[in-house]
């Protein structure tokens, strides 16, 4: 037999890691320049904007600027507001978006299970959610208000409604989209229903419903920030609201801007948590 024919290909393996290094430091460097170019577009925009400012080609009354929002910050920083520390602001309205969030994932998450196992449930109960779906639901906060006082329980209130629906309907669709084989099997082995619902039904939908939770919190912090504007003896949508009061523009821009760094570190940890629980997950390109 000819020695062609005893040979066998050998397969090059000392090239798979420098592929794997290829990549990683590929990834790196995307990584690099999307969070160069970010830094550039948000410093591009704040120059600009001070620049029009400065030079009147937009009112710095009305529109104030860049410099003026963050003098207001560190105002609030270092000599506190009018209604307490910055600190104490912030933590009444994140317990106030927390607490609500947390209620309302919760209601979201065994409603929407609930009636995407039981068709019945859904039959009867669909029709009314959706018309509680159709409210206008910053319009109840005045509700609340008047129902539960100028306390933390009716911003709770108002985080809830917001934060439910996302949720419900997120929950309902993962439950309805559960591959049909995979509880056929569970079945076949015995599982009873309460096992094929926690056991296969709220796993398989657990990617739906953290696709909500991402989204659910921002809802809740607006619930919240709406309940102390209408009426509140703390949080930051008070301070929203005397700063409109006195034509503070720069005190409205200030509170926004602290509500956007509590949103993104609150995005931030979900994102994590997310990982770390899907980390069997191929990652995904847009970081």
């Amino acid at each position: 037999m000819s020695p062609e024919v005893l040979s066998t290909p050998v397969v090059d393996t000392a090239k798979t890691p420098d592929r794997a290094h290829s990549r990683a430091r590929a990834a790196r460097r995307r990584r690099t320049i999307v969070t160069t170019m970010r830094v550039l577009l948000l410093v591009a925009v704040l120059g600009l904007w001070e620049a029009l400012s400065r030079a009147r080609v937009i009112d710095p009354f009305n529109f104030s600027m860049p410099s003026k929002i963050w003098d207001q910050i560190w105002t609030w920083i270092t000599h506190g507001t009018a209604l307490g520390s910055l600190g104490e602001q912030i933590w009444f309205t994140l317990h106030e978006a927390l607490l609500g969030w947390l209620f309302g994932v919760v209601a979201g998450v065994v409603l929407g299970i609930a009636l995407g196992r039981v068709a019945f449930l859904a039959d009867v109960l669909g029709p009314y959610i959706k018309v509680l779906n159709s409210i206008p639901r910053i319009v109840l906060a005045p509700i609340f208000v008047i129902w539960f006082g100028l306390g933390p329980a009716s911003k709770v209130a108002s985080a809830v409604v917001l934060v439910f629906f996302p949720v419900f309907f997120n929950a309902f669709q993962g439950a309805r989209e559960v591959d049909r084989n995979l509880v056929a099997n569970a079945r076949i082995l015995g599982a009873s229903d309460r096992r094929v619902t926690l056991q296969v039904v709220v796993p398989s939908a657990t990617s739906w419903i953290f696709t909500s939770l991402h989204v659910s919190f921002g809802f809740a912090l607006i619930g919240a920030i709406v309940g102390e504007y209408i009426g509140a003896t703390k949080g930051i949508g008070l301070l929203v609201a005397q700063s409109q009061g006195t034509f503070n523009a720069a005190g409205v821009y200030a509170a926004m801007v602290i509500l956007a760094v509590v949103a993104l570190f609150a995005e931030g940890l979900l994102t994590f948590a997310e990982r770390r629980i899907f980390r069997w997950k191929p990652a995904g390109s847009g970081d």
